[in-house]
């Protein structure tokens, strides 16, 4: 349950070596959350995440997650649940892919789209499921701008993170009235491990600017969170641009 302050006390990580949950994380150790379990393939990255924040305070408990492992999802996260009530889950895997080589080649595409769909929609069932039998707690979903509408560069990963995010607002809605709130987070450009190399986009931004965002959209009870905050007018423009411009824009 949140403290008197009405600060989460707990905290559960979908994708515990993401760069974006491991600032969240920090952010809210540093506040009142003394309870996180981070969820993900054991790694070392993983372990000394677990280790930096126990540093800072908090009880840390690492859970073997794979997000592709779908057959999996209920058994491993409903055990956190018997632990205690999860104030908040935060969704926060995904794979980018490679454009150029998955289009060329159909298993390839369709990781992408089981990691970040597929899985997303597994494991975003049992927390929901969970968080809905507890009465309260909230479920912040990691998408992307990228969700709005897919250019021919990343259309693969595009509309998955569209999958993503039409689901995470459905499951939103059917859980208004039981305690339990969802928020679809959609950032930019983030400079990560996962965009390491790449050519930074307009607008780009940092895990600790998304954090910023994630914990403000909480404390207000935000639907969507646009990181930067840009980005949502941005995108109603680009929304409507033809199709003939808009595949021909160098984006």
């Amino acid at each position: 349950m949140k403290d008197s302050l009405g600060a989460a006390q707990s905290l559960l990580v979908l994708g515990g070596s993401s760069d974006i949950a491991m600032a969240t994380a920090r952010k809210m150790a540093a506040l009142r959350t003394k309870k996180i379990y981070l969820a993900g393939r054991p790694s070392r990255q993983l372990e000394d995440n677990a280790a930096e924040l126990r540093q800072l305070g908090a009880t840390v408990e690492v859970v073997a997650f794979d997000a592709a492992a779908t057959d999996d999802h209920e058994k491993v996260l409903s055990q956190v649940f018997t632990n205690g009530d999860v104030d908040v889950v935060l969704m926060a895997f995904g794979v980018l892919g490679d454009q150029a080589e998955d289009e060329k080649d159909p298993a390839r595409a369709a990781a992408v789209a089981h990691v970040n769909y597929t899985g997303a929609v597994s494991s975003g069932i049992v927390v929901a499921q969970a968080l809905k039998k507890q009465g309260h707690g909230a479920l912040v979903v990691l998408s992307s701008v990228a969700a709005e509408r897919a250019r021919k560069a990343n259309f693969i990963y595009g509309s998955s993170k569209a999958g993503l995010d039409a689901f995470a607002q459905g499951l939103g809605d059917s859980l208004v009235g039981t305690g339990v709130h969802v928020m679809v987070v959609r950032p930019g450009f983030v400079d990560t491990k996962m965009t390491k190399g790449m050519e930074k986009a307009p607008l780009s931004t940092t895990p600790e600017a998304v954090a910023d965002a994630i914990l403000t959209g909480l404390r207000r009870g935000s639907h969507t969170v646009w990181a930067p905050g840009a980005f949502r007018y941005v995108m109603s423009g680009l929304r409507h641009v033809p199709r003939p411009i808009f595949r021909k824009l160098p984006m």
